[in-house]
């Protein structure tokens, strides 16, 4: 087991109404234990009761489409694709904290932020599908597209931050990424950079234990990845990745801090992936089913229903209702994917140029001849 397992939290007492944007990094911020009891009630944010439910709507209807992209994949009818079982808590509740005007930069995991953030189930289906259509942001959404390579999207956000500042604007840009991309020299230069200029990034880190086979304590030996902030001037803090209303307090603070112009924030996000890297990957060839299975103890999902059972918010019923309603609103999204129409095979080509230079189109026209003779005769 990785040595940043939730414990905890030693947090400041009161820290929101005092304007502070210091924090200790003690242990992580924990609001709900794994049973869902409110641990420290200073901090537990006041959203109203309607607004708990459409929150646990979202992160069952996460896990619902997760679950059935992975078996999509597994039948031929979705590409590669990284499922995000185990960090719904994470995704949703930093998503939550989020404004219209700021913006969002994922890395490759993060379906349900983008989805909270306005896009929609059968896009991140049409991208995993193979089609750079699903990259497509509406109109009026702030979110940048996915960011494959790994920790690029620190520096984009960053840009963003800055521009926005040059520009007197209240915005923030977060930025999406796992503790492998910590190891990159694009975490250093985005930081650094952030720190220099007081730019308004909050750094979002969710340490899933793991950057595909590589454990957490092989990234660094540093105690926390929080306390990397420290080298670069600005504030860090641990937050456990699968209390909802304890991921939604901290970046609802560190966002206000970037807008007002307090400067950035990096947040480490303890959480766990339950399944696979990607599905390319294989988890059982370095990992226990044991450590698995004590981490689904803390399951996020399971966590937040038992703290709006206690609010007397949730029954079976509504729970049996719910997951009938995130399948369908799922199945319809798999419905509308594979009704899309075939892709022309110049897509591998497009989206990098305005204008297709030459060699590009040569490499096109070779592939189109190969593609032709190898077609089988009707």
């Amino acid at each position: 087991m990785a040595k940043s397992t939730p414990t905890k939290a030693k947090s400041t007492s009161d820290e929101s109404s005092k304007g502070d944007h210091s924090w200790s990094i003690e242990g992580p911020i924990q609001i709900l234990d794994p049973a869902g009891k409110v641990i420290d009630k200073e901090l537990e944010p006041k959203l109203p009761d309607d607004e708990l439910k459409e929150i646990y709507r979202w992160m069952v209807t996460a896990r619902s489409f997760d679950e059935r992209a992975l078996s999509l994949q597994r039948q031929g009818r979705l590409g590669t694709y990284a499922p995000l079982s185990g960090q719904e808590a994470a995704q949703v509740g930093s998503a939550w904290a989020l404004e219209q005007q700021d913006w969002m930069f994922p890395s490759y995991r993060e379906h349900a932020v983008q989805v909270v953030r306005g896009q929609r189930w059968v896009d991140i289906l049409t991208y995993w599908g193979g089609s750079e259509e699903g990259n497509r942001i509406p109109k009026n959404v702030n979110n940048f597209t996915i960011s494959i390579p790994i920790a690029t999207q620190i520096l984009h956000a960053m840009g963003a931050a800055w521009a926005g500042k040059l520009r007197g604007e209240k915005m923030a840009a977060i930025a999406y990424f796992g503790d492998g991309g910590t190891s990159e020299g694009d975490f250093h230069e985005g930081l650094n950079f952030a720190g220099v200029f007081k730019v308004g990034t909050v750094f979002f880190c969710q340490n899933n234990q793991y950057a595909i086979s590589v454990p957490r304590e092989r990234q660094t030996s540093s105690e926390t990845i929080a306390q990397k902030a420290i080298a670069y001037g600005f504030d860090g803090v641990q937050v456990d990745g699968n209390d909802f209303l304890a991921v939604y307090y901290i970046t609802n603070r560190a966002l206000e801090k970037a807008r007002s112009g307090g400067g950035p924030t990096l947040i480490e996000a303890i959480t766990y992936r339950f399944s696979h890297h990607t599905t390319a990957d294989d988890w059982t060839r370095y990992r226990s089913a044991a450590e698995v299975e004590e981490w689904k103890q803390k399951d996020p999902l399971i966590r937040f229903r038992k703290y709006l059972e206690n609010k007397k918010l949730w029954s079976d019923k509504d729970e049996q209702k719910l997951l009938e309603e995130a399948k369908a609103e799922v199945a319809k999204a798999v419905e509308e994917y594979e009704k899309l129409p075939e892709r022309d095979v110049e897509e591998i080509f497009k989206y990098t140029f305005a204008e297709m230079p030459w060699n590009l189109k040569e490499q096109l026209e070779d592939l189109r001849a190969y593609l032709k003779e190898k077609k089988p005769e009707e």
